[in-house]
């Protein structure tokens, strides 16, 4: 990835070459080992016992399921591999008769090609690109000159490398009314995220007196968001490691660095194994809420609890719509609701492009999961709670290219619209 890096940013930043995914070694005269996605789909427990078995072997990234435990018979499994290691996988999966593809033959190139549109015009924030900290940083300056009567920034806190978490409220400065929390990020290498956050934002914002649904939802409510939760993280997924998931806090008794957030909170926190393990990507972390950036968000719901009706965060990829729970296959007391909400909602949302989402508690519809930020946010109190899964299924997974960032916010956006509709006109 070619990156003109902020002088603060390298100043910053470990002296670390940045990660490449084709180890090209051209001084030896070798030819690049290219990494590879594959997916897999095991159609048995002993197939999925054989791919749980590689991950001993080989050091294999799962993109999706989250983790090796996870994995499970008739579920799509998505991981990256060494080209080096991929020729020992493939012959695993062969002689053992299992149907794979290769999604990705060549992860470096993917990531390059990612930035596929062109910046309009220089210096102005870019609602069709991929953009890094630095540049969100200064456009959440520029929305509250723009707006001074709608748009207010507050810091909920900072992260452990110091840099601050800002949250922009839309609406109302000083009314107390009903409130929807949105966050996005919390993974650092999900980009298509942040950038949803930033393209409600500018919708809200832009279209306030023109369409006549955000009119009435501003009219009547407030919006804070969160654009990028995992700060650090998202840094670190610009500057040296594409595929970096946890934030950047140290790890006692470990050189391993980071901790998965949305395992940090204090949701059966440490009921699901196989999360305390410091070099996994799902580190639970020390314990619930030991991170910055978790008791920051925390602290905030918690302060905001009356106003604050709807929790809503947004990840990547495989297009789902999920409600609580993660941590147990028992279903909400008013899962029928959650159910009609989703379903509607991914029925609003497939009527702009036909994008296909499935919808469904967290446990069944994707795994288990515990210490979610949305199971947390619904045993707090919150009774509306959900978990989008952006685009796309997996051709380019964490990779999505630009050119697919303003269809992905315009469908979104009509799903979080009528999920905003349905909550000011049956809560209280």
């Amino acid at each position: 990835m070619r990156l003109i890096l902020p002088v603060g940013l390298i100043a910053t930043t470990l002296a670390i070459a940045p990660v490449r995914f084709d180890s090209s070694l051209f001084f030896f005269h070798l030819p690049p080992q290219r990494e590879k996605v594959f997916r897999v789909k095991p159609q048995d427990e002993k197939q999925a016992d054989i791919i749980k078995d590689l991950a001993k072997t080989n050091e294999l990234d799962f993109w999706y399921p989250g983790a090796t435990h996870h994995v499970a018979a008739n579920m799509m499994v998505d991981f990256r591999v060494s080209e080096k290691e991929s020729q020992a996988i493939q012959s695993a999966l062969d002689q053992n008769k299992m149907h794979y593809e290769i999604l990705i033959h060549d992860l470096q190139e993917e990531i390059e090609k990612q930035f596929d549109v062109k910046e309009d015009i220089p210096g102005r924030h870019s609602y069709a690109k991929y953009n890094n900290w630095e540049k969100i940083v200064a456009w959440t300056e520029k929305m509250m000159d723009k707006y001074p009567e709608m748009v207010s920034r507050i810091k909920i806190g900072s992260t452990v490398e110091d840099n601050p978490l800002y949250v922009l409220k839309i609406g109302e400065k000083n009314e107390r009314r009903k409130a929807i929390f949105t966050d996005c990020g919390i993974h650092a290498r999900e980009w298509v995220s942040p950038a949803f956050c930033q393209w409600f934002v500018y919708q809200a914002t832009k279209t306030y007196g023109r369409n006549k649904i955000m009119t009435k939802l501003l009219d009547r409510m407030n919006f804070y968001i969160l654009p990028v939760f995992n700060v650090d993280g998202y840094i670190w997924s610009w500057t040296k490691n594409r595929m970096w998931r946890k934030n950047r806090s140290k790890n006692q008794n470990s050189k391993c660095i980071g901790t998965d957030l949305n395992r940090n909170f204090n949701a059966s926190w440490n009921s699901i194994p196989n999360t305390n393990d410091p070099c996994a990507d799902n580190y639970r972390g020390s314990a619930p809420e030991s991170e910055k950036e978790t008791k920051a968000v925390t602290n905030f719901i918690r302060s905001h609890l009356n106003e604050i009706k709807v929790y809503i965060t947004f990840h990547s990829y495989s297009q789902m719509l999920l409600f609580p729970y993660g941590y147990t296959s028992k279903l909400p007391p008013n899962h029928e609701d959650l159910a009609k909400v989703a379903k509607i909602g991914t029925d609003v949302l497939s009527t702009r492009y036909e994008t296909r989402y499935i919808y469904g508690p967290i446990e069944s519809t994707i795994y288990p999961i515990s210490g979610s930020s949305l199971d947390w946010a619904y045993d707090l109190g919150i009774k509306h709670t959900f978990a989008f899964e952006l685009r796309d299924k997996g051709k380019f997974g964490f990779l999505l290219p630009e050119s697919r960032i303003k269809p992905t916010c315009r469908e979104t956006m009509l799903a979080v619209k009528f999920i905003a509709k349905y909550i000011l006109k049956h809560t209280s």
